[in-house]
């Protein structure tokens, strides 16, 4: 696993030991950056099932500015910390173990807003449209932000078409799906 493009190009990441989470392959990564981006003119990121934090690291190497990572298991935030300190991206970065809808919370509390917003849970243990309505509800969406969804390629993410717009939605390999929405 490692960073495809940008100002960490080439860099290897840690991926979290065990079989808990499902990294996003470079392919995939290159085909839903090339089509997000491929860069970005600063912004911030919310990687709310982070994981190895691969893909919000991807988007602070192509521009982003600041990046929160969020996960609730502690294998995957030992994980994310070292590879933000690898890549010496800690001054841009917060990590918080932590459930998805109390993240969504704390960050509105904070009155922070999102410029990209990624969703990569585990394949069907997570309501993607409950996610996206209190992302909307507290408000920690800015205006254009777009929002990755990767999912279990039989699966449609529900969205409010009032809300968001549909930018892509395709299967890559049989295995990942990928919707990725634009708030209006």
């Amino acid at each position: 696993m490692r960073v495809i493009a940008g100002v960490h190009k080439g860099r290897q990441l840690k991926a979290v030991p065990g079989k808990s989470t499902r990294p996003t392959t470079d392919k995939v990564k290159e085909a839903i950056f090339q089509r997000m981006g491929p860069f970005f003119e600063g912004g911030s990121v919310l990687d709310l099932f982070a994981g190895s934090g691969s893909l919000g690291i991807e988007a602070l190497s192509r521009g982003m500015e600041f990046g929160i990572f969020v996960d609730k298991h502690p294998k995957a935030i030992h994980t994310i910390g070292e590879n933000l300190r690898l890549l010496k991206l800690d001054d841009r970065t917060e990590v918080y173990r932590a459930e998805a809808s109390r993240a969504l919370q704390a960050t509105a509390k904070r009155e922070l807003k999102f410029d990209l917003l990624i969703l990569d849970p585990p394949y069907g243990k997570v309501d993607y449209e409950q996610i996206l309505r209190d992302s909307l509800k507290l408000d920690i969406l800015n205006q254009s932000a777009i929002i990755y969804c990767e999912h279990d390629p039989a699966e449609s993410i529900p969205f409010d078409q009032q809300q968001f717009t549909l930018i892509k939605q395709d299967n890559y390999g049989g295995t990942i799906g990928i919707t990725i929405l634009q708030k209006n």
